[in-house]
């Protein structure tokens, strides 16, 4: 027999033990920043963008610093059909030649990056959209490949606009197209923009959010998350093939970020409702979460 009782108590017990554990987070993480890499099928489901745009909101609301840096690869390539143009990709990066790159900066600046915006700002937040041009916000110059086009790497980054905004309350949302000196706009790897950002400010986070449960040792068996690694082991995993294909990008970015002061890096599933809170606010977290070393584990 339902006991009605019984049950509004265990579901008060279990909102009470939640708020209890997240709370050292909160306060341990208070005034810090954390860079998100926004992506995958967290932009593509509307129920989970609905959260990972909430978990956003309430990381800015309980006192920490978010930044979000998003990607768009899907819209980009619906746009492209649209306008009869071919996507093609060389060695896992688009080919981005001069009506490409239109598309992209129209898509991920004039669209993508907008919309993230006002979802931000009704949930309740303060959103401001910028990309790398913003402010000279990042520099970019040709990637060191052939016959890719218009993709570009990140040779620095001025945090001042970042810095300004979030010093005031605000969200910044980067969508990943930069320029050089000339003002020649790139495409840029997000996971890659959301690494340099996160370096440049010394974030106490760098999270990557993907669809992935995170760095499995068997890559068809999740029982074989890794849930805490520090570099070296971070590096044997490539070299060794157990990390492989898309994921080495990912790591290697995270690597990266680890080595130029960031805290801790975070590849997290984002088809996990509430993904973000579950990863800063409890004990067990859920991804895989990367350290300098192996005495911070």
């Amino acid at each position: 027999m339902f006991n009605e009782s019984e049950y509004f108590e265990k579901a008060e017990a279990t909102r009470v033990r939640v708020l209890s554990e997240a709370l050292p987070y909160i306060q341990q993480f208070a005034g810090r920043t954390i860079v998100v890499k926004y992506g995958g099928a967290a932009m593509k489901d509307s129920s989970l963008k609905e959260k990972v745009i909430r978990d956003v909101v309430f990381m800015a609301c309980v006192g920490l610093r978010p930044i979000l840096v998003h990607g768009g690869g899907p819209e980009i390539n619906a746009w492209l059909d649209k306008l009869g143009i071919e996507p093609q990709f060389k060695n896992g990066l688009r080919v981005t030649d001069a009506a490409t790159m239109d598309v992209v900066e129209m898509v991920l600046v004039g669209r993508v990056n907008k919309e993230i915006v006002s979802l931000i700002n009704q949930a309740g937040g303060s959103a401001v959209g910028l990309c790398g041009k913003d402010a000279s916000l990042i520099r970019a110059r040709p990637a060191d490949a052939e016959g890719i086009g218009f993709v570009g790497e990140v040779t620095s980054v001025d945090t001042s606009i970042l810095e300004t905004l979030v010093n005031n309350g605000h969200i910044p949302v980067v969508s990943s197209v930069a320029a050089d000196e000339t003002g020649q706009a790139y495409n840029i790897n997000a996971d890659t923009v959301a690494g340099e950002i996160a370096a440049a400010l010394g974030a106490e986070k760098l999270i990557l959010l993907t669809d992935t449960a995170g760095i499995l040792r068997d890559y068809k068996d999740i029982s074989t998350l890794i849930p805490k690694l520090d570099i070296q082991e971070a590096r044997r995993l490539i070299d060794s093939g157990v990390v492989s294909g898309g994921m080495i990008p990912k790591v290697s970015c995270c690597v990266r970020s680890l080595a130029q002061g960031v805290r801790a890096a975070h590849i997290v599933d984002g088809r996990l409702p509430h993904a973000l809170l579950l990863e800063i606010f409890t004990d067990a977290g859920i991804g895989s979460m990367l350290v300098a070393s192996e005495f911070m584990i």
